[in-house]
């Protein structure tokens, strides 16, 4: 017998199945792992077939070592989208086989926690009276029972501990203990469905895929909890995915009150015990409701009755990094393969997924009013400009400011959102205009005031902050765009009694981070939390009665034909957490650019209005969703090969774009937005083409750049980020 293996090594010579011999003596499955050699090395390897003959000589096929479990870790289902996502995508098979195991498992670095615990043996001969501490040990195992070895150790030595094991005195036993991620204990409440939202869960009820459409505060969520409650009461499982890890703990609060140990939590920001020891819970049926951010679509559930993807116009839901893969792709393939439901719920769908849902392709389920009947924040438009022409220079308008001191007077809350971290967005020398730029990426750096260092958002690397050019040597440093840091440090200036809180990529490093902002923010009044995009979606706290816009116009004008869509989305999304109990909510949006179409339809709350507006431009410039875009990103340290090996690719499809000259929109090579990132020069083509054609048009494309290249080399599908 002989096994088909792709070898756990991300490199293209290896992205191919070798064939090893089973030895007799050795049972195996397909998706297990094992230990194979390879040339001069031992390797592990993912088992993706058993057939009884072999393509080469089996005199020269080598035999497998060793497995590594004894079971299969890669379900059926997954080695079937391992097939999938390797074909659509033009991803490497090992890549993709890593997105379905805790890392820390396939490198060994993480095993079952066992603990020891110990206990008085049913018969024993009590210690000496000599023997004080082993008498103490007795007493106390009698008065508590089953206790951990290294507390009893701890507490009374470990000689008088060991001393009463080898008399058989005390017993000792090993149990697996599972590490579970920390949660909010919440109260079960089971709240009566409103007529709407009962419609609601009335609507979702066959194997299709649906778009549900709710304002913000409408309750999704208990519609949600509704849906996976009826599969539940089916013997089915369900998958619950949020867009950013902030969202998890309060969410995972209301999902562990309503099912309890039922749930298992997947996301990057758990220990690798805790990642671990969930995976298997999700693996061996233990848990049955799985909530997570992106990498939770790939967990080992089986019997799936129901996908949700809440938030399901975020950007996070498309990986930037390789394995570059859409989730919303991967959730239709397990729907199909399940024959399961699909729930995409959103305030702000995407362009694309209403579209699709106006087309009759997914099933539109439409919940347009508050779940407490309460009207939408009203969103007052501040003209920067016109502040700035009367005098104010400040980060905060007056009417901001004049709002934000009547919450401090009520005992209330506000948030401020502004989408950059940091105290500015760069340093630059007012004398001779140098701007501190990073060593390794094409990047400015941001200076961070709490820290006094510059830092670069792409690869990490700190720089000491300019007091000094060293270009010319003059002191006139300005700083550049303001940034969550500034904001906050001028928040203290005009309320300095008022607790301020900070919740961006640098405050939620540490472990828990999210949770504790956010319990810190529920518990204080008057209060006020500055953040990035991780305050704008999903949390529900009954006394924020003022949201504030710092820079609304941030992601208005980048280089994106998504950037207006992003920005009906985030004023849309952020201003909805204003005004979610019994006051109405007010919104301060500050602008540089008032009188732009995306803001009398945000201000409105026109969503259909501003779709019917955004579509009607994306098709007339043949633009997602009546095109495709295709980039193909080339990076290399060396910049003469990574130019030389772009061009010659493009060229390749150059000669596909003259076979197909009615589909193509657009084809062009060039350096990418960021040219280098990591010390790695990047390079791309770019192409955009019709529909009708696209797949064929597409796998010609990946196959005339599928050959050897020194560069690393990446495709995407309508990206996300263009830079």
């Amino acid at each position: 017998m002989f096994a088909k293996i792709i070898i756990d090594q991300d490199a293209k010579a290896l992205d191919k199945v070798f064939e090893y011999q089973i030895p007799d003596d050795m049972q195996v499955a397909v998706g297990e792992r094992v230990i194979v050699p390879f040339g001069s090395r031992n390797l592990q390897g993912f088992i993706v077939d058993i057939c009884d003959s072999c393509s080469y000589d089996e005199d020269k096929v080598k035999p497998i070592l060793q497995k590594i479990e004894n079971f299969s870790v890669i379900k059926k289902e997954m080695l079937e989208l391992m097939k999938y996502m390797a074909e659509k995508l033009h991803l490497k098979l090992a890549s993709i086989l890593r997105l379905f195991l805790p890392s820390e498992m396939r490198t060994d670095k993480v095993k079952e926690l066992v603990v020891r615990y110990v206990k008085l043996a049913p018969e024993f001969e009590m210690p000496s009276a000599r023997a004080g501490k082993q008498l103490q040990i007795v007493g106390f195992l009698q008065e508590n029972q089953s206790q951990k070895f290294a507390d009893v150790s701890n507490m009374f030595g470990y000689a008088a501990l060991n001393a009463l094991v080898k008399k058989g005195v005390v017993l000792v036993e090993e149990n697996q203990e599972l590490r579970a991620p920390a949660f909010d204990v919440m109260k079960k409440d089971v709240k009566k469905l409103t007529p709407l939202q009962q419609r609601a869960v009335d609507s979702i009820c066959e194997n299709k895929t649906y778009l549900l459409h709710g304002v913000t505060g409408s309750g999704k969520t208990e519609v949600y909890m509704n849906l996976i409650e009826r599969q539940l009461e089916r013997g089915k499982t369900a998958l619950m995915l949020v867009p950013e890890i902030s969202l998890t703990p309060q969410v995972l609060a209301n999902f562990k009150a309503r099912f309890g140990d039922n749930v298992a939590l997947i996301h990057s920001g758990l220990s690798a015990g805790e990642r671990f020891d969930e995976w298997k819970r999700i693996f061996f049926g233990q848990a049955k409701v799985v909530v997570g951010a992106r990498s939770a679509i790939f967990c080992p559930l089986e019997n799936l009755g129901i996908i949700i993807i809440d938030e399901e116009h975020e950007q996070s839901y498309i990986s930037e990094s390789n394995p570059r893969y859409d989730t919303h792709m991967v959730a239709e393939f397990r729907r199909n393969y399940n024959d399961c439901t699909l729930v995409l719920g959103s305030a702000t769908p995407s362009i694309e997924s209403y579209s699709k849902a106006i087309d009759g392709e997914f099933q539109l389920v439409e919940m347009p009013v508050r779940v407490n009947g309460m009207e939408m924040p009203k969103i007052v438009v501040i003209d920067m400009l016109t502040e700035m022409q009367q005098g104010n220079n400040q980060i905060f308008s007056i009417p901001l400011i004049y709002e934000l001191r009547n919450i401090v007077e009520q005992k209330k809350q506000a948030m401020i959102f502004i989408n950059r971290r940091g105290f500015s967005s760069f340093q630059r020398c007012r004398q001779c205009g140098y701007v501190a730029t990073c060593t390794d990426c094409d990047v400015s750096l941001v200076y961070h005031r709490f820290e006094d260092r510059l830092k670069c958002h792409y690869c990490g690397k700190r720089f000491k902050a300019l007091d000094i050019c060293p270009s010319c040597g003059s002191k006139d440093i300005k700083q550049g765009a303001v940034g969550t840091e500034r904001v906050v440090e001028e928040l203290h200036k005009l309320f300095p009694e008022v607790r301020i809180l900070r919740m961006d990529n640098d405050t939620t490093s540490k472990k828990n981070g999210h949770r504790e902002i956010l319990n810190e923010f529920k518990n204080t009044k008057p209060a006020i939390l500055v953040g990035t995009q991780m305050i704008a979606k999903g949390h529900d706290f009954e006394d924020v009665l003022l949201v504030g816009i710092i820079d609304a116009d941030q992601s208005l004008y980048q280089s994106d034909f998504r950037s207006i869509e992003r920005t009906f989305q985030l004023i849309t999304q952020v201003s909805g957490r204003a005004g979610r109990s019994e006051k109405q909510g007010r919104v301060i949006l500050q602008t540089y650019s008032p009188r732009h179409y995306v803001y009398r339809f945000a201000t409105n709350y026109d969503y259909k209005g501003f779709f019917k507006k955004e579509v009607n431009l994306r098709k007339v410039t043949n633009f997602p969703p009546y095109a495709r875009i295709v980039r193909i990103l080339f990076s290399h340290e060396n910049e003469n090969i990574v130019a030389q090996e772009c061009k010659l690719c493009y060229n390749k499809v150059k000669e596909i774009k003259e076979q197909y000259q009615n589909e193509f929109v657009y084809l062009d090579v060039m350096k990418a937005p960021l040219n280098k990132i990591k010390n790695k020069f990047r390079y791309q083509i770019m192409m955009r083409f019709k529909l009708d054609k696209a797949d064929e048009i597409e796998k010609k494309i990946f196959e005339s750049v599928d050959e050897k290249t020194k560069s690393s080399v990446f495709f995407e599908i309508n990206p996300n980020n263009l830079s």
